[in-house]
């Protein structure tokens, strides 16, 4: 089938009316540009669907420029001898784990008729925003229906998903397609039941890697940023969460993936707690509007974290020993029946900080990081009160709530602990109504301007709050 694909790049007749389309071809391959293997149908039916003009193949490759990632990094692309063309044929690396795009493999979109119906799938939601939420809420459903971009700056903790109920809504019932991308799986399965919970007739699609819904083509789908590679103008709105967060935040790759996967004129939303300081300066140019939530549902201020100095930190773990006020912080709380997060800079430190706390607290400890296979089940007793300290690297600064916890940072000073890696481990406490406060320490061995940074912005938040009447008592 290659050879016969690749002749044809050149070769884009319009689609013919007197040919009939495959209604299952068109459902499938519907805003996606995909590789040929990944297309479920015949050769056959794919050739004839082409020569009359309803699918569009574009170079994977051409002149150094992968057309699916947007890379034009040079020392991305190798070559290879290809079996297809029998030549030496450029290949990308950048996009490699979403299969191999070369010179002579196509890129297939669908080029016919787009069948589209407004629906009747309507919010079934009787829940109520905070003064905060309902102002934002406001402005991404006039995004949606100017097809406008929106930055929604909201502090963690202040709801941000039932903000989008109302303009997921204004998208569907006029037969739109949405797309709320996330950078972590974890974000996206835990956003689908929520979801189709509030929208209960609605097709909802869940995509990661190695997801079963891969071969789903729905109104609504929930993905992870990597999935939007696979597809092309295929979405009238398109809610980008957590964009100040790693990977989106530091691959262009990505970004170009959000914008290729939109519609030429669609809407994008972006939400994020702690937005760049180039987002920031787009919203101050007038570039990119905007709407802040500087409170959580709750309309309780955010805990703000106090500084306490540890001394040589490293060299008293390297002996054995937690510094003597982390030592009290943590049976303090352990006492108290509170749930304790400890943060530390790297798996190494981890490992040796837990060894050191499961001799006082035995498998009331355990410690997480990215490599960690049991993650998800540490995370799981964390939540259900059978671990009492859950030690972790930045992993979980993002994404994880637990009533009552109490937050601690270990050698806050260190260069990981960036202002925005600092504010979203301050927003795990004090999020839910019950126990709207929490004590949040950052124990170091010499303050930063990261650390303060991080202060002030919370801080900065609450007066805006407070000024803006969305805190009561």
């Amino acid at each position: 089938m290659m050879r016969i694909l690749m002749k044809n790049f050149t070769d884009q007749p319009s689609p013919n009316p007197e040919y009939p389309f495959s209604k299952d071809l068109h459902q499938f391959l519907t805003g996606k540009r995909l590789l040929p293997e990944e297309l479920p149908f015949t050769n056959d039916l794919i050739k004839h669907q082409h020569q009359n003009g309803y699918l569009h193949f574009h170079h994977g490759v051409k002149d150094y420029i992968c057309n699916r990632c947007g890379n034009k990094d040079r020392e991305l692309f190798a070559s290879f001898h290809c079996a297809r063309c029998k030549k030496e044929c450029v290949y990308c690396r950048k996009c490699i784990q979403m299969g191999r795009v070369s010179e002579c493999t196509p890129l297939i979109n669908w080029n016919g008729p787009n069948l589209r119906n407004a629906t009747n799938h309507r919010l079934q939601w009787d829940g109520t925003l905070s003064k905060g939420q309902q102002l934002a809420s406001d402005q991404v459903v006039q995004a949606v229906h100017n097809r406008t971009s929106l930055l929604v700056w909201a502090v963690c903790g202040a709801g941000k998903t039932e903000v989008l109920f109302k303009g997921i809504e204004a998208a569907l019932v006029k037969g739109q397609r949405v797309c709320i991308a996330t950078p972590r799986t974890d974000v996206a399965l835990e956003l689908a039941p929520r979801l189709q919970q509030v929208f209960p007739e609605t097709d909802i699609a869940v995509l990661y890697g190695g997801s079963e819904d891969r071969m789903k083509n729905a109104v609504l789908t929930i993905a992870t940023t990597h999935q939007l590679l696979r597809y092309y103008r295929a979405f009238d709105t398109i809610i980008i969460d957590e964009v100040d967060a790693f990977p989106y935040s530091m691959e262009p790759m990505l970004q170009y993936a959000a914008n290729e996967a939109r519609t030429e004129d669609g809407a994008i939303v972006y939400l994020s707690a702690t937005p760049s300081m180039e987002m920031q300066r787009e919203v101050r140019l007038k570039k990119l509007d905007s709407v802040v939530i500087p409170a959580r549902y709750h309309g309780k201020p955010l805990p703000v974290p106090s500084f306490k100095w540890c001394g040589k930190w490293r060299v008293k773990l390297g002996k054995g020993r937690i510094p003597i006020n982390v030592k009290l912080w943590l049976e303090e709380h352990f006492k108290g029946g509170k749930p304790i997060f400890l943060f530390v800079p790297d798996i190494e430190l981890l490992e040796k900080v837990v060894g050191i706390l499961q001799q006082s607290y035995g498998d009331k400890v355990a410690g997480v990081h990215s490599k960690d296979k049991e993650r998800k089940e540490k995370v799981a007793r964390f939540r259900e009160g059978k671990v009492k300290i859950l030690v972790t690297t930045t992993i979980l600064e993002r994404g994880v709530t637990v009533p009552n916890v109490q937050v601690g940072v270990l050698g806050a000073e260190d260069d990981i602990f960036t202002e925005s890696a600092l504010v979203q481990i301050a927003g795990r406490a004090g999020r839910n109504a019950k126990f709207a406060s929490g004590d949040v320490r950052f124990f170091h061995y010499g303050k930063t301007g990261e650390m303060i940074r991080a202060r002030d912005h919370i801080r900065r938040m609450n007066y805006r709050a407070k000024q803006g009447g969305f805190l009561h008592e």
